[in-house]
């Protein structure tokens, strides 16, 4: 037996295996095959191109299979041609990088000027066999400044046999003097759909069985790239047992660290509805069962998007899952406003960078589901709005508290009635009152929510403006006093709602910590809002102005002005008894000897 024959055949990947070889087997680029054949067929054909996009989007393949196309000859055609179905002359060559007038560089690896210099120092010789001299440098942008300098020259004014092919992922670092040479070609991610359409044609062709769901899942997990797409379906074919039996959907998703779509569903439900306890739960059993805590994060954007798509769309709204799961996606638009949805959303959103770069990733989410369950009990964005809309037109009552246990007509609306505040917005009926729980910081508007029953509140005061709740603080509430003298400036006030000028410099909790001290006082509901407007001094403002002009008032009493005085020094004013004052006033001066007392 020979020693060849010993040797075991090298396993070739399905990337590699199943590389295309003409620009019909590319998916996903037809925009760029119609150019670049219409321009083939017009004769117009660029010097040098510029092709960028993400991993895996076959970048270099393209490369290849461009110089390719414009070194094509065959017995039948003598030519550029994008029509690469029979090989020509060079075509095997090419592909296998080992043609000499097709040269390959890895800016990656090589990226100094004389490297380029040294690729360069060719340009000007004729090709050996070939019509053109092609140069493909793949990740271009990891030339160095000196590179791309010395690669300027030549790409202003190559000679006529020779072409460029530039590949990028990093299109951004490229210099716009080297850009604006090049015809650029933008590679697409490729749509889940197409996707999976090609891993079912490989699957048929190696006489492998992977659930749709499987696949599904793998197309979803490549994110558009066909690399990395083959990459993972090859992983997924050694999941399965080696009897030829299917690879199952549970195999795929425990391969890729994916928690199951409908258990990520309820999830979502859970957490924003509001039931904490539901959300951290499924959470722990997810990560138990091998979920990644950033893919559920990002499980769960996606979920986000798809139930706002339904809430905007409607039955026009097409989704790639199954029949149960899409049913559930519109129960829970249903049940949710568009207010709610985008709040959700800047919480995953934010979350997800979060979770990214936590130390514990687990916690981290943990923690922005709490924050979304927390956020899941208040009213929606849009009945905040419609309340503010009808205290602005007048039209809008506040409830009084209901305390020591005696229920009152206004607060029978409060939302105790209903598991989900402020529903009824949803379901087009006109909003009702409802509690807002204060959230310093978290906007211009606060509303204290108001107790069912509690304590005995102290006697009820009438608050009509500014100072008459600065002078009832208790004086455990000197910090709250200081606070609102200092920063608060007033627009509008009338009870029950006060418009105040933006803050620039105050505590982001002054707001609420003033709507709870209006509750204590008053015990009603306080509306209290931030605009743009230019509001009425502060009351640490409106005191220094009184006392400099009582100052200036006392400065100009004639006694200041008597020759005796001319070059006198005040030091200070004193307030005392009318009595005193004429009493300590020489007689010259207008006052009274105390002599004749």
């Amino acid at each position: 037996m020979s020693e060849s024959s010993n040797t075991p055949q090298t396993y070739q990947v399905l990337a590699r295996k199943y590389r295309p070889t003409t620009f019909e087997d590319m998916i996903g680029q037809e925009a760029m095959v119609t150019t670049l054949t219409n321009a083939f067929k017009a004769g117009r054909i660029a010097h040098a191109f510029m092709l960028t996009g993400v991993r895996g989007i076959g970048k270099t393949t393209t490369a290849r299979l461009l110089a390719r196309a414009l070194n094509y000859q065959s017995d039948t055609e003598d030519g550029p041609s994008v029509n690469l179905g029979n090989p020509g002359v060079h075509c095997e060559s090419i592909m296998a990088s080992s043609h000499m007038d097709v040269l390959e560089m890895d800016a990656a690896s090589r990226t100094g000027v004389e490297n380029m210099r040294e690729l360069l120092d060719g340009v000007r010789y004729a090709p050996v066999s070939a019509r053109y001299k092609v140069y493909i440098i793949d990740e271009v942008h990891m030339l160095s400044t000196g590179a791309f300098n010395a690669l300027l020259k030549t790409l202003e004014e190559p000679p006529d046999h020779a072409k460029f092919i530039f590949a990028t992922t990093e299109i951004r670092k490229v210099p716009i003097t080297v850009l604006s040479r090049c015809q650029r070609f933008d590679l697409r991610r490729v749509e889940a759909k197409l996707l999976k359409d090609h891993l079912s044609g490989i699957c048929a062709k190696e006489n492998v069985t992977v659930d749709e769901e499987g696949l599904t899942l793998i197309s979803r997990a490549a994110e558009g790239s066909v690399r990395d797409a083959l990459s993972l379906l090859d992983q997924a074919i050694v999941q399965g047992s080696l009897d030829g039996s299917a690879v199952t959907f549970e195999e795929v998703r425990s391969m890729l660290g994916l928690a199951d779509r409908g258990r990520v569903v309820e999830l979502f439900s859970s957490a924003a509805s509001g039931d904490s306890a539901a959300a951290l739960t499924e959470m722990r059993a997810q990560y138990d069962d091998g979920a990644d805590p950033v893919v559920v994060i990002r499980d769960l954007l996606d979920i986000c998007h798809e139930v706002s798509r339904a809430k905007t769309l409607g039955d026009e709204a097409a989704f790639e899952a199954a029949p149960d799961q899409i049913a559930r996606l519109k129960d829970l638009a249903e049940n949710m406003t568009t207010g709610e949805l985008t709040r959700v959303w800047q919480m995953l959103l934010k979350a997800y960078g979060d979770v990214r770069t936590a130390p514990v990733p687990l916690a981290a989410a943990e923690m922005a589901l709490l924050k979304i369950s927390v956020a899941g009990q208040l009213p929606p964005p849009e009945l905040a709005a419609e309340i503010i809309k009808e205290i602005k037109s007048g039209n809008f009552s506040l409830p009084v508290a209901a305390r020591g246990g005696t229920s009152s007509p206004a607060a029978s609306a409060s939302p105790s009635s209903s598991s989900a505040p402020g529903r009824e917005l949803m379901s087009g009926s006109p909003p009702q009152r409802h509690d807002f729980s204060p959230q310093p910081g978290g906007g211009n508007t606060m509303v204290a929510p108001v107790p069912s029953s509690g304590p005995a509140p102290r006697p009820q005061i009438n608050i009509e403006a500014l100072t008459d709740l600065t002078e009832n603080l208790t004086d455990t509430q000197i910090q709250l006093k200081y606070d609102i003298e200092k920063h608060i400036k007033v627009i509008r006030f009338r009870p029950g709602a006060i418009t105040v000028e933006k803050m620039k410099d105050g505590p982001v909790t002054l707001i609420g910590r003033m709507v709870e001290a209006l509750r204590d006082l008053t015990g009603n509901l306080w509306l209290i809002e931030q605009e743009d407007g230019v509001g009425a001094p502060t009351i640490s403002d409106a005191r220094r102005t009184a006392i400099a002009e009582q100052d200036a008032k006392d400065r100009s009493h004639p006694a200041f002005s008597h020759s005796l005085l001319k070059n006198a020094k005040l030091l200070e004013i004193r307030d005392v008894a009318t009595t005193s004052v004429t009493n300590v006033i020489p007689a010259e001066f207008g006052g009274e000897n105390p002599e004749q007392d």
